[in-house]
């Protein structure tokens, strides 16, 4: 798989991955895990084609071919579907940068890898619209942003810092304030261009190439002032 070819579960159209909640013999209500899946399913369906507000319990209902009831035993309402849905895709989208991060090789390739998939994820349609839907019912629903946009046990500001401190340890780079480095990363990889596609001013996302560009571009900006001196 190429470096730019790496997709948010949003992006995805695969099977996602599925965390098992089994016991011998039938499932107990709420802890069927193909039913859970079918849910979140039909509702991101709909949130992505009609938005948080105009989304109607009956509208997912018939997404996820399942009975109003049938949702309830699983989530208490549309916002916990919404939430939920951000939640796993964050998920998905950290496993993923996670394991670039840990993968043997240069400093310099690893972080090109890590910077094309991470602005590959944060500028597709479907994360697109899902930044939007939150920023919508911000004030209204704040846990829904920071579940996009905060602090969470997933942080990957702190999973970039802890990789620019060992790292430092290692004498490749050097870094006084980890965290800060980690930042200024993740700001220099995704700013320019999910910043235009979040307003409207990319109407596609980025190719290939661009993210290329932009990846080389800010992996060189970043060691400039990072990389260990020799």
């Amino acid at each position: 798989m190429g470096f730019a070819t790496s997709k948010s579960r949003f992006c995805r159209r695969d099977e996602p991955k599925r965390h098992a909640l089994r016991r011998m013999g039938r499932h107990a209500a709420g802890e069927d895990p193909a039913k859970r899946q079918q849910i979140l399913e039909g509702a991101r369906q709909v949130f992505m084609n009609v938005g948080f507000d105009a989304a109607s319990m009956n509208d997912i209902t018939r997404a996820a071919g399942v009975s109003k009831g049938t949702i309830y035993v699983y989530f208490e309402n549309k916002g916990e579907l919404f939430q939920t849905i951000i939640l796993e895709a964050k998920q998905v989208i950290f496993e993923d940068l996670r394991a670039t991060l840990n993968a043997e090789g240069p400093v310099e390739d690893i972080l090109k890898r890590f910077s094309i998939r991470l602005a590959s994820g944060m500028t597709c349609e479907e994360t697109v619209k899902a930044m939007r839907i939150a920023i919508g019912v911000a004030e209204r629903f704040p846990e829904l942003v920071r579940s996009f946009f905060g602090d969470h046990p997933d942080n990957l500001v702190d999973t970039v810092s802890d990789f620019v401190a060992e790292r430092t340890r290692l004498g490749e780079l050097r870094a006084e304030d980890p965290r800060l480095a980690a930042i200024q990363l993740l700001e220099l990889s995704t700013g320019h261009l999910w910043k235009r596609r979040l307003f409207g001013l990319m109407e596609a996302p980025p190719s290939e190439a661009e993210l290329v560009e932009m990846a080389d571009n800010a992996v060189a900006l970043f060691l400039s002032g990072y990389a260990a001196r020799a």
